[in-house]
């Protein structure tokens, strides 16, 4: 209850909220949405034409014969089933079609006893490339925002699902309920995914994330049992994102292992940027790790005008720097102003992305 708690209340508060579970009629017009969107991908799928799969080829092969067919190849000190060393070269190739987004790869998941865990496939995808969506655009200013908590509140979570446009990054965290269910209905939408790893604070244990909270000396000794209890709770999203962890994310010790075994497992790591002490950039970049660093946390204050004020001020980044990433919590003033702040902005060329358009990628070629 403690994670859940912070979680929705970002770095700025700790108010915590019960859950209001949904009535019938609302399961039931899930229940019938979910339907009609299955009847529609059946159609999609039976009148779509075959798209040919990736070649799977080691780094020093001759590339195919066929020219048009997208190359797949294994990532640099990644080694496959041919023990090939290789790279993916064409992630857009490879992402999953929004007709089957809210069904899991089976290539892309490590049975275990925490549940089903990310891992590359045998021919060398990550679920960073095939869970990712595709941005709306690719001119313009570009913008990410990460709206985080999802899964505490039931009403919350199906609110930002249904209110926030498909660009938006939902985070979930992995103390939540239902978190399959909302998973579906969030891919289904267009949204892509990001999972919320509570990590260790400064003061902690007294300062506390809440449970499987993975610790610096854990890492540091190479124990990620609290970090596969918590991967194992989702499918579907591309990477993940701290919740809380300044302690963790201010050793370097502990950072680089930690995000080499996310590189292993081919996701991302967002920094929420709440730390001026977090070394993830430099950590990153010795581990070969998809990454990216929050410029803005939006509602920092729980007020229409004041989250207003500081997607401006994302804004302003986004101009100056050509893109840039907020960050949020699930609250419904958050989400509503979000929503309203998002259509004002594009009819002034902002683009709004997912987050992995943003993110630094050193397997892209």
């Amino acid at each position: 209850m403690a994670f859940a708690a912070a979680l929705l209340a970002g770095s700025a508060a700790t108010a915590w909220f019960q859950p209001t579970y949904p009535t019938g009629d609302l399961i039931a017009e899930i229940e019938a949405r979910q339907a009609r969107a299955a009847e529609a991908a059946k159609a999609e799928i039976s009148s779509a034409p075959v798209r040919p799969l990736p070649v799977v080829v080691a780094a020093n092969a001759p590339p195919p014969v066929d020219p048009t067919l997208p190359v797949v190849t294994y990532p640099p000190g990644v080694s496959g089933a041919s023990g090939a060393l290789v790279s993916v070269s064409d992630p857009g190739s490879i992402r999953q079609a929004p007709s089957f987004a809210d069904r899991p790869d089976e290539a892309l998941i490590e049975t275990s006893d925490n549940g089903p865990l990310p891992i590359r496939s045998p021919d060398g995808r990550r679920p960073f490339d095939v869970y990712s969506m595709a941005p709306s655009a690719d001119s313009g200013t570009r913008i990410a925002i990460v709206v985080g908590g999802l899964g505490i509140s039931q009403t919350g979570t199906q609110a930002a699902i249904e209110v926030l446009p498909p660009g938006v990054t939902l985070g979930f965290a992995p103390a939540g309920n239902s978190l399959d269910r909302w998973m579906k209905e969030a891919r289904r939408t267009g949204h892509e995914l990001l999972l919320q790893v509570p990590m260790e604070p400064f003061g902690y244990p007294a300062t506390s994330p809440g449970a499987d909270t993975l610790t610096a000396a854990d890492v540091s000794s190479g124990d990620f049992k609290a970090l596969d209890r918590s991967l194992g709770r989702l499918t579907n999203y591309v990477g993940v994102s701290n919740f809380m962890g300044a302690r963790l994310t201010s050793d370097p010790a502990a950072m680089t292992p930690f995000l080499k075994e996310l590189a292993r497992r081919g996701v991302m790591y967002l920094d929420d940027g709440s730390s001026v002490r977090s070394v993830t950039r430099d950590a990153a970049r010795q581990a070969g790790a998809v990454h990216a660093q929050a410029d803005v946390l939006i509602d920092s204050e729980q007020d229409a005008a004041a989250i207003t004020n500081r997607l401006d001020s994302l804004e302003r980044a986004a101009r100056a720097n050509g893109s840039a990433i907020g960050t949020a919590s699930a609250f419904d003033v958050s989400v509503s102003t979000i929503a309203a702040w998002i259509k004002g902005a594009e009819a002034r060329g902002v683009r709004v992305v997912p987050v992995s358009a943003l993110a630094s990628d050193p397997e892209s070629r």
